[in-house]
């Protein structure tokens, strides 16, 4: 019985073994691939448990989401005959999930570890390829911004044609290592061209601060000639205004001056005809009457006083004869 227990125990033994090397798990954002005895198998498996002949077949997990491969330290050789090294060149990439048979094929041309022919290698090679036609200068300084693009899109033109189903999402290049005595010398040639940069960008803020001074002047320049246009438009229509109003006040002064023409001529020749109307016998022989009254003496008595003639002279005595006429008929008059 002790020894059947024993066998019985060793039974269970290897049962167990067994089946823990049959069962076996794959990560999400893998697939399984199988091999047995060597060959590789057409079944692939997604994330989960599954279950395999154990000792006889074997399992690798293949990474489909986004991953990174680090290629580092690359040499490489400009067309110059300068030899730099890239620190490490950063490729992103993933398999198409879903492509099973692409899987299948990319893992029997080369092999669980593709990224190591298909990606290292080729990176490798690539630049390689991309520094011998051009010089230390371009690739260091002129073309560094185009590598990565570069590399990307030669690597993906290959990848479809090889291993259709991987997918080169990005390319990241560090700057290269060159030689200490010509990385001396770019960063003077980087100094001088900042100096220059900045020598520039001094030039540039000059100018433009002159033109914002140009500009100043001749605002105020035209504000002042504005200024001098409205005040003299003012001053023109103050004067248009001062003619106006003289022009008024003249044609009002006029108006009044022939008014009062028209007045006065209007008043004497009304005057005149009233006078014309008045001058008649009559009229006349009442003012004489009102002159002499005026300017004459009145004698009352038989004797005139001898004063009024003078013996002497012939005109003097028509005076006198005149004069007594009018006293004459004055005293008529009177009586």
């Amino acid at each position: 019985m002790a020894q059947w227990g024993a066998i019985f125990s060793i039974v269970a033994a290897l049962g167990g073994a067994a089946l823990l090397a049959s069962v076996h798990k794959i990560d999400e954002g893998h697939t399984g691939v199988y091999y047995r005895g060597g060959a590789l198998l057409t079944t692939t498996s997604g994330p989960g448990f599954h279950l395999m002949l154990p000792f006889i077949t074997t399992y690798k997990s293949v990474q489909t989401t986004l991953q990174t491969d680090e290629v580092k330290n690359v040499p490489c050789g400009t067309s110059g005959g300068v030899m730099i090294y890239f620190d490490r060149i950063e490729v992103v990439n993933y398999l198409v999930p879903s492509a099973g048979k692409l899987m299948y094929d990319i893992v029997r041309n080369f092999t669980a570890d593709y990224d190591k022919a298909l990606i290292f290698n080729k990176v490798h090679h690539e630049l390689n390829q991309f520094c011998s036609v051009h010089s230390l200068q371009e690739v260091y300084i002129g073309l560094f911004d185009q590598i990565d693009e570069n590399l990307k899109l030669t690597l993906q033109e290959d990848l479809t044609a090889m291993a259709p189903g991987l997918i080169i999402q990005a390319v990241r290049v560090t700057k290269p290592n060159i030689p200490e005595s010509i990385r001396r010398n770019y960063e003077l040639m980087e100094s001088e061209k900042t100096k220059l940069l900045i020598s520039q960008q001094t030039q540039k803020v000059v100018e433009k601060e002159a033109e914002t001074e140009r500009i100043k002047a001749v605002i105020e320049a035209e504000k002042v000639a504005q200024v001098a246009e409205i005040k003299f438009g003012q001053k023109v229509m103050e004067k248009e205004t001062e003619k106006k109003i003289s022009e008024i006040e003249d044609s009002a002064f006029l108006a009044r001056q022939r008014a009062k023409a028209d007045a006065e001529f209007y008043t004497a020749q009304r005057t005149a005809e009233a006078n014309k109307l008045k001058l008649t016998p009559e009229y006349l022989q009442l003012m004489k009457y009102k002159a002499v009254a005026a300017n004459s003496k009145i004698y009352f008595g038989n004797d005139i006083p001898n004063m009024f003639v003078d013996s002497g002279s012939a005109g003097s005595s028509i005076k006198a004869s005149a004069a007594m006429d009018i006293v004459g008929e004055q005293i008529l008059d009177l009586d």
